[in-house]
């Protein structure tokens, strides 16, 4: 019994380590941005991808954003609904030099919501400045910064920073001035990029996507059901996500995530397979003496390699079936580890369908293993055994 717990350790250890690995390379595939708010529903363009932080590098984006985010936030069960527009641009301090920033352009409202990792609290509720798609409303002029971008540029809460988008011909000479309304603490921002969080419309009048009302998403809080109800009906050909429901075919759209998750699946395979290997090995070696009765009383050969076997194969499922319970947990315990570090929202995801694959990857490490304890059980031969 020693040896089967200690191979049904070895595989669940195994199978955790691929679980939580899996989960890593999922959360890589579906991108940063998404894990950087706390919004239950989001919709994105149908072919796009995550938000791209490289400078002029532009996806496809949604038209008509501020009018049907507003009429989402109308709906039963819808708290609250944004657009979301992602621009770079260059910010200057008085005394210092420009440095280059990803500005998010949003609609807060009463409630605190995380948006690039950045709360939008500090935003006076609204966007005035929009006035109802005539875009020549008062501007608020605040800018929430991350303390990466506050460090760089040496300002902090009620300091002005200068704006200025790069490669806009419309935006000759200084650009308007803001206020720092508040610095976010340390661990906002996931992997402490330079992020600010200003007022939607205003960001969209300094980078021209004021034309069409121009979106990288829009982001919806609430009930899960009605803010992908309202989502579909608003956008009935755009891509809308529900948080925590990850598709796990994002693993194939991903070069980097693609291959981590191939690699753990063949560690995986190798280190479970040549622990059941030597293990079950090792086990029949011991039980020689059961496999010489079976054959003294009639079982021929067939039959006690088929004992072997199911006996390897029941040992692996098992393993597969603690192995992941404990993959679960250590993603959990990962992703609680880094919200309290670096990153503010999830950086592994755990989907239901790592449960048969899970079982199928021990199953196969079980087939690989296989003909070595067969071959023991092959070489028993019951005159060895009496003679023993």
């Amino acid at each position: 019994m020693g040896r089967i717990a200690s191979t049904i350790a070895a595989v669940a250890l195994t199978i955790a380590l691929l679980v939580v690995v899996t989960g890593i390379a999922m959360a890589l595939a579906d991108g940063g941005a998404t894990s950087e708010d706390d919004a239950a529903v989001r919709i994105t363009p149908e072919d796009s991808g995550t938000l791209s932080s490289v400078d002029g590098v532009e996806g496809p984006r949604l038209g008509a954003t501020n009018g049907r985010a507003a009429s989402i936030r109308s709906q039963d069960g819808v708290e609250h609904a944004s657009p979301a527009l992602v621009e770079t641009a260059r910010l200057e301090s008085a005394d210092g030099e420009p440095r280059t920033v990803r500005l998010v352009g949003v609609v807060p409202d009463d409630e605190p919501r995380t948006v690039a990792g950045l709360s939008t609290g500090e935003l006076d509720p609204g966007d005035r400045h929009y006035a109802n798609g005539s875009y020549d409303g008062p501007r608020e002029g605040e800018i929430v910064l991350s303390r990466t971008t506050a460090d760089r540029l040496d300002v902090g809460a009620g300091d002005e920073v200068t704006v200025s988008m790069r490669g806009l011909e419309r935006t000759s000479g200084a650009g308007p001035s803001v206020t720092v309304a508040a610095v976010a603490d340390e661990r906002a921002a996931a992997g402490g990029a330079p992020v600010a969080l200003v007022h939607l419309s205003e960001l969209q009048s300094l980078s021209g996507a004021d034309d069409g009302e121009l979106a990288d998403r829009i982001l919806i809080w609430g009930d899960s059901t009605a803010a992908q109800s309202a989502a579909t009906d608003a956008y009935p050909t755009a891509a809308v996500e529900v948080a925590g429901s990850t598709d796990p075919s994002v693993l194939f759209e991903d070069g980097l995530a693609f291959a981590t998750s191939v690699i753990a699946l063949l560690v995986g395979v190798t280190i479970c397979a040549s622990f059941v290997a030597t293990t079950m090995g090792m086990t029949v070696d011991e039980d020689r003496r059961t496999l010489a009765v079976l054959e003294s009383v009639g079982f021929p050969t067939a039959s006690r390699l088929a004992v072997v076997a199911v006996s390897t194969g029941i040992t692996t499922v098992v393993g597969s079936i603690v192995g992941t319970g404990l993959g679960l947990a250590g993603i959990v315990a990962v992703n609680a580890v880094a919200g309290a570090t670096v990153a503010p929202g999830a950086v592994a995801h755990f989907h239901p369908l790592f449960v048969p694959y899970a079982i199928a990857v021990a199953l196969l490490s079980g087939l690989v293993a296989v003909p070595y304890p067969l071959a023991v059980a092959a070489r028993t031969s019951v005159l060895e055994e009496v003679g023993r």
